[in-house]
Protein backbone atom coordinates (compact mmCIF):
# COMPACT_ATOMS: atom_id res chain seq x y z
CA UNK A 1 0.00 0.00 0.00
CA UNK A 2 1.56 3.26 -0.88
CA UNK A 3 2.01 5.78 1.67
CA UNK A 4 -0.60 8.47 0.57
CA UNK A 5 -3.26 5.73 0.52
CA UNK A 6 -1.92 4.72 3.75
CA UNK A 7 -2.34 8.12 5.18
CA UNK A 8 -5.74 8.64 3.92
CA UNK A 9 -7.34 5.29 5.44
CA UNK A 10 -5.72 6.42 8.31
CA UNK A 11 -7.20 10.58 8.15
CA UNK A 12 -11.20 8.82 7.63
CA UNK A 13 -10.79 6.31 9.99
CA UNK A 14 -9.81 9.28 12.63
CA UNK A 15 -12.70 11.41 10.96
CA UNK A 16 -15.24 9.16 11.80
CA UNK A 17 -14.20 9.01 15.34
CA UNK A 18 -13.23 12.40 16.05
CA UNK A 19 -15.79 15.33 17.36
CA UNK A 20 -13.04 17.32 15.42
CA UNK A 21 -14.20 16.03 12.07
CA UNK A 22 -13.40 18.99 10.41
CA UNK A 23 -9.90 18.77 10.76
CA UNK A 24 -9.48 15.41 9.17
CA UNK A 25 -11.75 16.78 6.42
CA UNK A 26 -9.06 18.85 5.36
CA UNK A 27 -5.98 16.87 5.32
CA UNK A 28 -7.91 14.80 3.58
CA UNK A 29 -8.08 17.44 1.05
CA UNK A 30 -4.62 18.48 1.47
CA UNK A 31 -3.76 14.62 0.70
CA UNK A 32 -5.58 14.73 -2.46
CA UNK A 33 -5.44 18.70 -3.82
CA UNK A 34 -2.17 19.84 -2.51
CA UNK A 35 0.28 16.93 -1.98
CA UNK A 36 3.97 18.26 -3.04
CA UNK A 37 5.34 15.18 -3.86
CA UNK A 38 4.74 11.93 -5.42
CA UNK A 39 4.36 8.44 -2.66
CA UNK A 40 7.65 7.29 -4.69
CA UNK A 41 9.99 11.04 -3.93
CA UNK A 42 8.14 11.56 -0.35
CA UNK A 43 10.96 8.77 0.61
CA UNK A 44 13.92 9.85 -0.90
CA UNK A 45 17.32 11.55 0.29
CA UNK A 46 17.07 15.67 0.02
CA UNK A 47 19.96 17.22 -1.61
CA UNK A 48 20.05 20.84 -2.74
CA UNK A 49 16.45 21.16 -2.76
CA UNK A 50 16.34 17.93 -5.15
CA UNK A 51 15.04 14.09 -4.40
CA UNK A 52 17.93 11.71 -4.61
CA UNK A 53 18.49 7.73 -4.25
CA UNK A 54 20.72 6.63 -2.07
CA UNK A 55 24.86 6.11 -3.45
CA UNK A 56 24.28 2.74 -1.74
CA UNK A 57 20.89 2.19 -3.25
CA UNK A 58 19.90 0.46 0.25
CA UNK A 59 16.69 1.55 1.85
CA UNK A 60 15.46 0.96 5.26
CA UNK A 61 12.01 0.38 6.30
CA UNK A 62 9.88 2.39 9.11
CA UNK A 63 7.12 0.87 10.62
CA UNK A 64 3.71 2.19 12.34
CA UNK A 65 4.05 1.49 16.18
CA UNK A 66 0.39 0.96 16.67
CA UNK A 67 0.47 -2.17 14.22
CA UNK A 68 4.03 -3.80 14.11
CA UNK A 69 3.19 -2.84 10.27
CA UNK A 70 6.04 -1.49 7.51
CA UNK A 71 4.43 1.62 6.36
CA UNK A 72 6.83 2.39 3.61
CA UNK A 73 10.62 2.16 2.24
CA UNK A 74 13.57 5.07 3.27
CA UNK A 75 16.36 5.23 0.92
CA UNK A 76 18.89 5.09 3.55
CA UNK A 77 21.58 8.10 3.33
CA UNK A 78 25.49 6.95 4.33
CA UNK A 79 28.65 8.57 4.23
CA UNK A 80 28.84 8.90 0.61
CA UNK A 81 25.25 11.10 0.87
CA UNK A 82 26.56 13.11 3.70
CA UNK A 83 29.76 14.27 1.68
CA UNK A 84 26.72 15.13 -1.93
CA UNK A 85 25.01 16.83 1.00
CA UNK A 86 27.92 18.72 2.68
CA UNK A 87 29.32 19.93 -0.47
CA UNK A 88 25.72 21.23 -1.49
CA UNK A 89 25.57 22.99 1.56
CA UNK A 90 29.34 24.47 1.22
CA UNK A 91 28.35 25.54 -1.85
CA UNK A 92 25.27 27.32 -1.04
CA UNK A 93 27.41 29.14 2.46
CA UNK A 94 29.96 30.05 0.10
CA UNK A 95 30.93 33.86 -0.22
CA UNK A 96 29.04 35.34 -3.48
CA UNK A 97 26.12 32.78 -2.90
CA UNK A 98 22.77 33.64 -3.33
CA UNK A 99 22.31 32.64 0.46
CA UNK A 100 25.52 34.79 1.51
CA UNK A 101 24.25 37.72 -0.08
CA UNK A 102 20.68 37.85 1.11
CA UNK A 103 19.60 40.02 3.33
CA UNK A 104 18.77 39.00 6.71
CA UNK A 105 15.44 40.53 6.43
CA UNK A 106 14.59 38.15 3.25
CA UNK A 107 15.76 35.85 5.53
CA UNK A 108 13.28 36.18 7.84
CA UNK A 109 10.91 35.83 4.79
CA UNK A 110 11.37 32.56 4.25
CA UNK A 111 11.39 31.51 7.54
CA UNK A 112 7.87 32.91 7.73
CA UNK A 113 7.11 31.31 4.76
CA UNK A 114 8.21 27.88 6.18
CA UNK A 115 5.95 28.47 9.21
CA UNK A 116 2.75 29.63 7.06
CA UNK A 117 3.13 26.41 4.93
CA UNK A 118 3.87 24.07 7.99
CA UNK A 119 0.50 25.92 9.11
CA UNK A 120 -1.19 25.31 6.18
CA UNK A 121 -0.45 21.60 6.12
CA UNK A 122 -0.77 21.17 10.30
CA UNK A 123 -3.25 18.41 9.79
CA UNK A 124 -1.35 16.35 7.28
CA UNK A 125 1.71 16.66 9.13
CA UNK A 126 0.33 15.85 12.71
CA UNK A 127 -1.20 12.56 11.10
CA UNK A 128 1.89 11.50 9.88
CA UNK A 129 3.73 12.13 12.49
CA UNK A 130 1.20 10.49 14.86
CA UNK A 131 1.31 6.94 12.13
CA UNK A 132 5.48 7.15 12.36
CA UNK A 133 5.70 7.88 16.25
CA UNK A 134 2.65 6.33 17.51
CA UNK A 135 2.12 9.52 19.55
CA UNK A 136 -1.79 10.50 19.64
CA UNK A 137 -2.92 12.44 17.21
CA UNK A 138 -4.51 15.48 19.01
CA UNK A 139 -1.18 15.87 20.76
CA UNK A 140 0.46 16.21 17.88
CA UNK A 141 -2.18 18.45 16.12
CA UNK A 142 -2.84 20.91 19.10
CA UNK A 143 1.00 20.78 20.92
CA UNK A 144 3.84 20.10 18.51
CA UNK A 145 2.31 21.51 15.59
CA UNK A 146 1.61 24.68 17.01
CA UNK A 147 4.70 24.99 18.68
CA UNK A 148 6.38 24.52 15.79
CA UNK A 149 4.76 27.29 13.56
CA UNK A 150 5.37 29.59 17.15
CA UNK A 151 9.25 28.36 17.40
CA UNK A 152 10.04 29.33 13.12
CA UNK A 153 8.10 32.40 13.70
CA UNK A 154 10.04 33.45 16.58
CA UNK A 155 13.15 33.28 14.85
CA UNK A 156 11.87 34.44 11.51
CA UNK A 157 11.72 37.48 13.82
CA UNK A 158 15.02 37.33 14.85
CA UNK A 159 16.60 37.03 11.18
CA UNK A 160 17.69 40.65 11.23
CA UNK A 161 18.20 42.08 14.59
CA UNK A 162 21.52 39.65 15.34
CA UNK A 163 24.35 42.05 15.63
CA UNK A 164 27.42 42.54 17.64
CA UNK A 165 28.09 46.31 19.96
CA UNK A 166 31.18 48.81 19.87
CA UNK A 167 33.56 48.56 22.28
CA UNK A 168 35.26 51.36 23.63
CA UNK A 169 38.89 50.56 24.07
CA UNK A 170 41.98 52.51 25.60
CA UNK A 171 43.90 54.33 22.85
CA UNK A 172 43.29 55.33 19.66
CA UNK A 173 41.19 52.05 18.18
CA UNK A 174 37.63 51.50 17.11
CA UNK A 175 36.83 48.20 18.32
CA UNK A 176 33.41 46.69 16.87
CA UNK A 177 32.11 43.18 16.75
CA UNK A 178 30.14 41.13 14.62
CA UNK A 179 27.95 38.17 15.09
CA UNK A 180 28.77 35.77 11.68
CA UNK A 181 27.33 32.61 10.86
CA UNK A 182 29.22 29.47 11.63
CA UNK A 183 29.19 27.45 8.14
CA UNK A 184 27.57 24.04 7.62
CA UNK A 185 25.91 22.34 10.65
CA UNK A 186 25.34 19.08 10.97
CA UNK A 187 22.02 18.14 12.96
CA UNK A 188 20.78 15.05 14.18
CA UNK A 189 17.27 14.74 15.97
CA UNK A 190 15.56 12.40 18.02
CA UNK A 191 12.41 9.62 17.22
CA UNK A 192 10.61 11.41 20.32
CA UNK A 193 9.54 14.76 19.03
CA UNK A 194 11.04 14.65 15.16
CA UNK A 195 8.96 17.56 13.94
CA UNK A 196 9.49 19.66 17.31
CA UNK A 197 13.24 19.18 16.92
CA UNK A 198 13.64 19.63 13.48
CA UNK A 199 11.80 23.39 14.24
CA UNK A 200 14.19 24.16 17.35
CA UNK A 201 17.06 23.09 14.96
CA UNK A 202 16.34 24.55 11.88
CA UNK A 203 14.99 27.76 13.22
CA UNK A 204 17.97 29.48 14.54
CA UNK A 205 20.50 28.11 12.55
CA UNK A 206 18.84 29.58 9.11
CA UNK A 207 18.17 32.81 10.65
CA UNK A 208 21.57 33.23 11.55
CA UNK A 209 22.40 32.57 8.10
CA UNK A 210 23.71 28.88 8.06
CA UNK A 211 23.29 25.82 6.02
CA UNK A 212 22.57 22.56 7.29
CA UNK A 213 22.61 18.89 6.68
CA UNK A 214 20.52 17.22 8.71
CA UNK A 215 19.51 13.89 9.70
CA UNK A 216 16.06 12.70 11.21
CA UNK A 217 16.17 9.87 13.46
CA UNK A 218 15.96 6.40 11.51
CA UNK A 219 12.75 5.51 13.32
CA UNK A 220 10.80 8.96 12.41
CA UNK A 221 11.72 10.32 9.38
CA UNK A 222 8.32 10.90 7.13
CA UNK A 223 8.13 14.18 9.09
CA UNK A 224 11.09 15.38 8.25
CA UNK A 225 11.81 14.63 4.47
CA UNK A 226 7.90 16.29 4.31
CA UNK A 227 9.83 19.94 5.73
CA UNK A 228 12.16 19.29 2.85
CA UNK A 229 8.93 19.94 0.67
CA UNK A 230 8.33 22.74 2.28
CA UNK A 231 11.78 24.21 2.18
CA UNK A 232 11.80 23.74 -1.60
CA UNK A 233 8.09 25.50 -1.62
CA UNK A 234 8.75 28.68 0.34
CA UNK A 235 12.04 29.46 -1.49
CA UNK A 236 15.27 28.83 -0.03
CA UNK A 237 17.89 28.63 -2.47
CA UNK A 238 18.97 25.09 -3.13
CA UNK A 239 21.72 23.14 -0.99
CA UNK A 240 21.11 25.66 2.20
CA UNK A 241 18.67 22.64 4.28
CA UNK A 242 19.79 19.11 3.53
CA UNK A 243 17.59 16.21 4.77
CA UNK A 244 19.20 12.37 5.20
CA UNK A 245 17.62 9.77 6.38
CA UNK A 246 19.66 6.97 7.83
CA UNK A 247 21.27 5.36 10.81
CA UNK A 248 22.98 6.89 13.41
CA UNK A 249 26.51 4.33 13.12
CA UNK A 250 26.77 5.33 9.41
CA UNK A 251 25.05 8.66 8.34
CA UNK A 252 25.12 10.08 12.10
CA UNK A 253 28.86 9.34 12.10
CA UNK A 254 29.61 10.76 9.06
CA UNK A 255 27.80 13.83 10.15
CA UNK A 256 29.72 14.22 13.50
CA UNK A 257 33.33 13.49 11.58
CA UNK A 258 33.36 15.50 8.55
CA UNK A 259 36.23 18.04 8.28
CA UNK A 260 33.58 20.10 5.92
CA UNK A 261 30.90 20.53 8.85
CA UNK A 262 31.79 23.69 10.86
CA UNK A 263 29.22 22.73 13.81
CA UNK A 264 26.86 19.69 14.94
CA UNK A 265 23.58 19.73 16.93
CA UNK A 266 22.32 16.19 18.74
CA UNK A 267 19.28 15.54 20.77
CA UNK A 268 19.22 12.26 21.79
CA UNK A 269 21.32 9.95 24.51
CA UNK A 270 24.30 10.65 26.71
CA UNK A 271 25.36 7.63 25.10
CA UNK A 272 25.49 8.78 21.88
CA UNK A 273 26.02 12.52 22.61
CA UNK A 274 29.53 11.02 24.05
CA UNK A 275 30.32 9.68 20.43
CA UNK A 276 29.37 12.84 19.00
CA UNK A 277 31.63 15.04 21.34
CA UNK A 278 34.60 12.73 20.24
CA UNK A 279 34.00 12.30 16.93
CA UNK A 280 34.15 16.29 16.86
CA UNK A 281 37.25 16.90 18.64
CA UNK A 282 39.42 14.28 16.67
CA UNK A 283 38.17 15.53 12.94
CA UNK A 284 38.12 19.25 13.03
CA UNK A 285 37.36 20.88 16.17
CA UNK A 286 33.72 21.43 15.39
CA UNK A 287 31.35 23.41 17.53
CA UNK A 288 28.88 20.87 19.37
CA UNK A 289 25.86 21.41 21.20
CA UNK A 290 24.27 18.24 23.04
CA UNK A 291 20.92 17.76 24.49
CA UNK A 292 20.66 14.53 25.81
CA UNK A 293 19.08 12.29 28.60
CA UNK A 294 17.45 13.13 31.93
CA UNK A 295 16.11 11.67 35.05
CA UNK A 296 14.53 14.62 36.37
CA UNK A 297 13.42 14.95 40.36
CA UNK A 298 9.98 16.29 40.66
CA UNK A 299 9.44 17.40 44.43
CA UNK A 300 6.11 17.34 46.03
CA UNK A 301 6.07 19.62 49.07
CA UNK A 302 3.14 18.72 51.91
CA UNK A 303 1.76 22.26 51.56
CA UNK A 304 1.26 21.79 47.41
CA UNK A 305 -2.20 21.85 45.85
CA UNK A 306 -2.60 18.66 46.08
CA UNK A 307 -5.03 18.30 43.05
CA UNK A 308 -2.56 19.77 40.89
CA UNK A 309 0.42 17.99 42.09
CA UNK A 310 -1.15 15.07 41.40
CA UNK A 311 -2.11 16.05 37.81
CA UNK A 312 0.76 17.37 37.10
CA UNK A 313 3.06 14.78 38.32
CA UNK A 314 1.36 12.12 36.18
CA UNK A 315 1.44 14.20 32.95
CA UNK A 316 5.64 15.12 33.56
CA UNK A 317 5.62 11.17 33.52
CA UNK A 318 3.31 10.08 30.85
CA UNK A 319 3.22 12.46 28.13
CA UNK A 320 4.09 11.63 24.50
CA UNK A 321 3.89 8.07 25.84
CA UNK A 322 6.50 8.09 28.54
CA UNK A 323 8.96 9.26 25.64
CA UNK A 324 10.42 12.57 27.05
CA UNK A 325 13.94 13.55 27.72
CA UNK A 326 12.69 15.82 30.36
CA UNK A 327 10.15 13.07 32.40
CA UNK A 328 9.54 13.82 36.02
CA UNK A 329 9.99 10.32 36.90
CA UNK A 330 11.67 10.65 40.23
CA UNK A 331 8.90 12.45 42.24
CA UNK A 332 9.78 12.87 45.35
CA UNK A 333 6.66 13.55 47.88
CA UNK A 334 7.17 14.46 51.32
CA UNK A 335 6.34 11.64 53.73
CA UNK A 336 3.06 13.51 55.50
CA UNK A 337 1.22 12.89 52.06
CA UNK A 338 2.91 10.19 50.56
CA UNK A 339 0.66 7.48 51.40
CA UNK A 340 -2.31 9.03 49.66
CA UNK A 341 -0.25 10.77 46.71
CA UNK A 342 0.79 7.49 45.88
CA UNK A 343 -3.47 6.10 46.06
CA UNK A 344 -4.27 8.94 44.07
CA UNK A 345 -1.60 8.91 41.35
CA UNK A 346 -2.96 5.08 40.93
CA UNK A 347 -6.34 5.69 40.39
CA UNK A 348 -4.97 8.84 37.86
CA UNK A 349 -2.89 5.98 36.20
CA UNK A 350 -5.76 3.54 36.08
CA UNK A 351 -7.97 6.12 33.82
CA UNK A 352 -5.43 6.63 31.67
CA UNK A 353 -6.70 5.51 28.11
CA UNK A 354 -4.23 3.63 26.22
CA UNK A 355 -4.94 2.59 22.28
CA UNK A 356 -4.73 3.66 18.76
CA UNK A 357 -3.43 6.92 18.13
CA UNK A 358 -6.01 8.06 15.73
CA UNK A 359 -9.12 7.35 18.69
CA UNK A 360 -9.70 11.04 20.25
CA UNK A 361 -10.76 9.72 23.70
CA UNK A 362 -7.22 7.96 23.75
CA UNK A 363 -4.09 9.21 26.24
CA UNK A 364 -1.41 7.12 25.06
CA UNK A 365 -0.15 5.39 22.42
CA UNK A 366 2.22 2.77 21.56
CA UNK A 367 6.18 3.02 22.47
CA UNK A 368 8.24 3.89 18.94
CA UNK A 369 9.60 0.11 18.26
CA UNK A 370 9.98 -3.39 19.97
CA UNK A 371 13.08 -2.99 21.10
CA UNK A 372 11.88 0.32 23.31
CA UNK A 373 8.99 -1.20 24.28
CA UNK A 374 11.30 -4.10 25.19
CA UNK A 375 13.72 -2.05 27.61
CA UNK A 376 10.67 -0.57 29.24
CA UNK A 377 9.56 -3.53 30.23
CA UNK A 378 13.26 -4.98 30.85
CA UNK A 379 13.27 -2.40 33.48
CA UNK A 380 9.69 -2.65 35.00
CA UNK A 381 10.86 -6.09 35.78
CA UNK A 382 14.29 -4.73 37.38
CA UNK A 383 12.77 -2.62 39.82
CA UNK A 384 9.93 -5.29 40.94
CA UNK A 385 12.93 -7.71 41.51
CA UNK A 386 15.03 -5.16 43.60
CA UNK A 387 12.18 -4.78 45.71
CA UNK A 388 9.58 -1.66 44.71
CA UNK A 389 5.70 -2.02 45.13
CA UNK A 390 4.40 -2.33 41.71
CA UNK A 391 1.13 -0.60 42.34
CA UNK A 392 -0.66 -0.81 38.70
CA UNK A 393 0.56 -1.65 35.38
CA UNK A 394 4.12 -2.97 34.09
CA UNK A 395 3.00 -5.18 31.64
CA UNK A 396 2.19 -4.74 27.94
CA UNK A 397 -1.05 -5.43 27.21
CA UNK A 398 -2.43 -8.10 24.45
CA UNK A 399 -2.14 -6.31 20.84
CA UNK A 400 -0.26 -6.16 17.90
CA UNK A 401 1.19 -2.95 18.59
CA UNK A 402 4.21 -2.00 20.62
CA UNK A 403 2.23 -0.84 23.87
CA UNK A 404 3.07 -0.78 27.70
CA UNK A 405 0.42 -0.50 30.40
CA UNK A 406 0.54 2.85 32.50
CA UNK A 407 2.88 1.71 35.43
CA UNK A 408 2.79 2.82 39.15
CA UNK A 409 5.74 2.43 41.26
CA UNK A 410 6.09 2.76 45.28
CA UNK A 411 8.45 2.41 48.00
CA UNK A 412 11.48 3.11 45.32
CA UNK A 413 14.94 3.72 46.91
CA UNK A 414 17.81 5.57 45.27
CA UNK A 415 19.89 3.34 44.41
CA UNK A 416 17.28 1.06 42.20
CA UNK A 417 18.02 0.94 38.23
CA UNK A 418 14.10 2.18 37.60
CA UNK A 419 15.24 5.57 40.24
CA UNK A 420 18.81 5.84 38.38
CA UNK A 421 18.36 4.87 34.76
CA UNK A 422 16.13 6.79 31.90
CA UNK A 423 13.39 4.82 30.99
CA UNK A 424 11.59 6.30 28.46
CA UNK A 425 8.31 5.19 29.16
CA UNK A 426 5.04 5.61 30.58
CA UNK A 427 6.49 4.42 34.33
CA UNK A 428 6.32 6.47 37.46
CA UNK A 429 8.01 6.23 40.11
CA UNK A 430 7.16 7.66 43.79
CA UNK A 431 9.67 8.23 46.33
CA UNK A 432 9.59 9.68 50.24
CA UNK A 433 11.46 12.44 51.84
CA UNK A 434 11.36 14.01 55.02
CA UNK A 435 13.13 17.27 55.56
CA UNK A 436 14.34 19.96 52.30
CA UNK A 437 18.03 19.28 52.90
CA UNK A 438 17.31 15.73 52.27
CA UNK A 439 15.47 16.15 49.29
CA UNK A 440 17.96 18.73 47.51
CA UNK A 441 20.79 15.91 48.43
CA UNK A 442 19.20 13.17 47.30
CA UNK A 443 17.33 15.39 43.97
CA UNK A 444 20.50 16.52 42.78
CA UNK A 445 22.39 12.73 43.45
CA UNK A 446 22.55 11.80 39.52
CA UNK A 447 24.58 12.11 36.57
CA UNK A 448 21.81 14.26 34.85
CA UNK A 449 20.39 17.68 35.10
CA UNK A 450 18.14 18.43 32.24
CA UNK A 451 14.89 19.45 34.55
CA UNK A 452 12.95 19.74 38.14
CA UNK A 453 10.17 20.67 39.40
CA UNK A 454 8.64 21.91 42.74
CA UNK A 455 5.40 22.20 44.18
CA UNK A 456 4.66 23.79 46.89
CA UNK A 457 2.92 26.43 48.25
CA UNK A 458 5.72 28.35 50.27
CA UNK A 459 7.11 30.90 47.79
CA UNK A 460 10.53 31.24 50.03
CA UNK A 461 10.52 27.53 49.65
CA UNK A 462 10.34 27.23 45.55
CA UNK A 463 12.95 29.60 45.55
CA UNK A 464 15.50 27.97 48.13
CA UNK A 465 15.10 24.36 46.44
CA UNK A 466 14.90 26.09 42.63
CA UNK A 467 18.08 27.71 42.89
CA UNK A 468 19.82 24.29 44.33
CA UNK A 469 19.04 21.78 42.12
CA UNK A 470 21.59 21.27 38.96
CA UNK A 471 19.29 21.43 36.26
CA UNK A 472 18.48 23.74 33.26
CA UNK A 473 15.15 24.34 33.85
CA UNK A 474 13.31 24.50 36.77
CA UNK A 475 9.37 24.50 37.01
CA UNK A 476 7.30 25.62 40.17
CA UNK A 477 3.97 24.38 40.39
CA UNK A 478 4.09 23.18 36.49
CA UNK A 479 5.67 20.91 34.43
CA UNK A 480 6.77 21.02 30.39
CA UNK A 481 6.16 24.36 30.86
CA UNK A 482 8.25 24.84 27.25
CA UNK A 483 8.07 27.99 25.25
CA UNK A 484 10.33 29.31 22.11
CA UNK A 485 11.58 32.58 23.72
CA UNK A 486 13.00 30.43 26.67
CA UNK A 487 16.27 28.88 26.55
CA UNK A 488 16.83 25.32 27.04
CA UNK A 489 19.17 22.63 27.65
CA UNK A 490 20.97 20.93 30.71
CA UNK A 491 23.53 20.81 33.19
CA UNK A 492 26.09 17.79 33.84
CA UNK A 493 25.77 14.86 31.75
CA UNK A 494 22.34 16.40 30.07
CA UNK A 495 24.58 17.92 27.45
CA UNK A 496 26.02 21.12 26.92
CA UNK A 497 24.83 24.67 25.25
CA UNK A 498 21.21 25.56 24.65
CA UNK A 499 18.29 25.68 22.33
CA UNK A 500 15.69 28.17 22.16
CA UNK A 501 15.36 31.96 23.00
CA UNK A 502 17.89 34.79 22.39
CA UNK A 503 20.79 32.22 23.82
CA UNK A 504 19.64 29.33 21.50
CA UNK A 505 21.02 32.18 18.05
CA UNK A 506 24.54 32.71 20.29
CA UNK A 507 24.93 28.57 19.23
CA UNK A 508 24.84 29.09 15.51
CA UNK A 509 27.02 32.11 15.28
CA UNK A 510 30.65 32.84 15.80
CA UNK A 511 31.95 36.49 17.04
CA UNK A 512 34.39 38.50 15.33
CA UNK A 513 36.11 41.50 17.07
CA UNK A 514 37.19 43.95 14.38
CA UNK A 515 39.28 46.71 15.61
CA UNK A 516 40.77 50.07 13.66
CA UNK A 517 43.89 52.25 14.52
CA UNK A 518 42.28 55.33 14.36
CA UNK A 519 45.07 58.18 12.38
CA UNK A 520 44.73 60.51 14.97
CA UNK A 521 45.74 63.61 12.71
CA UNK A 522 44.16 66.82 13.26
CA UNK A 523 42.77 68.73 10.01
Amino acid sequence: MCLCVYLCICVCVYALLSVCAFVCVVCLIGIYLSFPLSPTSFCLIFINNEWHDSVSGKVFSTYNPTTGEKICDVQEADKADVDKAVQAARSAFSLGSVWRKMDASERGKLLFKLADLVERDSAYLATLESLDTGKPFLSSFFVDLQGIIKTFRYFAGWADKIHGSTIPTDGEYFTLTRHEPIGVCGQIVPWNFPLVMTAWKLGPALSCGNTVVLKPAEQTPLTCLYIGALIKEAGFPPGVVNILPGYGPTAGAAIASHMGIDKVAFTGSTEVGKLIQEAAGKSNLKRVTLELGGKSPNIIFADADFELAVEQAHQGVFFNNGQCCTAGSRIFVEEPIYDEFVRRSVERARRRTVGNPFDPTIEQGPQVSAEQQSRVLELIQSGITEGAKLECGGKAPPSKGFFVEPTVFSDVQDHMRIAKEEIFGPVQQIMKFKTIEEVIERANDTEYGLAAAVFTTDLNKAMTVSAALQAGTVWINCYNALSCQCPFGGFKMSGNGRELGEIGLKEYTEVKTITMKMSGKKS
